[in-house]
């Protein structure tokens, strides 16, 4: 018998929730209405270099991309290769029990920035921006200081990140991934060691932030695809906490790959 990996997935998105840890912790800047309600639809702040600044705690808009990366888009839009097509089917049959996020290992990019239950953290600063995920305890370097990736890099889940601003919209492109996690969770499309992850961050106004990510997998795609456009929310009067995936586990012993 197989434990079908919905059951799974909801056991690991639901193991933290959200709740005060900190009192007396208002956050700071936020622009109000006459009423003294808070104005998400102010302007973006920005930083003492003019830059937008993204800094805050932020959370998808629901879980669409987390389980359709290319939600909105035509089949056309998005083409497999043979050997991705058998890889994504592969993952049906055995009822997503390969997925990495299932055996407490990290999403990988930009799948790691679409879970509509957990929010990340960004903390900007001239040079660099690091986004510190709470689901995971995972963390993200985004080096702006103009730093190149060199030829040959040790492969990694979440690999390696410069960025750059074209006008307000933070540009980051990810390479050096080990080619072992999941684009998406539901459709369980693959990436290979070959992806490259271009990722587009613009924060529209004060509570909201807008993410398009480009993909470029030549080995699983025979185009670059685009996804349409993915909404954050600002959290207010709250923080991140620590999540530890493994700790009371339950799930691996009872998951069973194949018939």
């Amino acid at each position: 018998m197989r434990i079908k990996m919905a059951g799974i997935g909801l056991g690991l998105l639901l193991a933290a929730a959200m709740s005060a840890q900190w009192l007396n912790y208002p956050s700071a800047g936020i622009p109000r209405t006459k009423d003294g309600k808070p104005n998400l639809a102010a302007p973006a702040p920005k930083t003492s270099d003019g830059k937008p600044d993204l800094s805050g705690v932020w959370m998808a808009d629901g879980q669409t991309y987390f389980f359709d990366l290319a939600a909105g888009l035509k089949p056309e839009d998005v083409v497999m290769l043979p050997a991705a097509k058998a890889l994504q089917q592969q993952h049906v049959d055995n009822e997503h029990g390969e997925d990495p996020l299932g055996h407490c290992l990290p999403h990988g990019v930009p799948r790691i920035n679409t879970n509509g239950l957990f929010p990340f953290k960004i903390i900007q600063t001239p040079g660099l921006v690091v986004i510190l995920y709470e689901q995971m305890n995972l963390f993200r370097q985004i080096f702006t200081d103009g730093r190149t990736l060199a030829k040959d890099v040790n492969p990694t889940w979440l690999g390696y990140s410069t960025g750059r601003w074209e006008g307000d919209t933070l540009v980051i492109e990810t390479t050096g991934l080990n080619g072992k996690a999941w684009l998406d969770t539901q459709k369980g499309r693959p990436a290979s060691d070959a992806l490259h992850v271009t990722e587009r961050f613009r924060r529209k106004n004060f509570g909201t932030l807008e993410v398009v990510a480009t993909i470029d997998d030549p080995k699983m795609f025979a185009k670059p695809w685009t996804t349409t456009t993915q909404t954050m929310n600002l959290q207010l009067g709250t923080d991140i906490l620590e999540f530890i995936c493994n700790e009371n586990e339950k799930d691996m012993p009872h998951m069973v790959l194949g018939k």
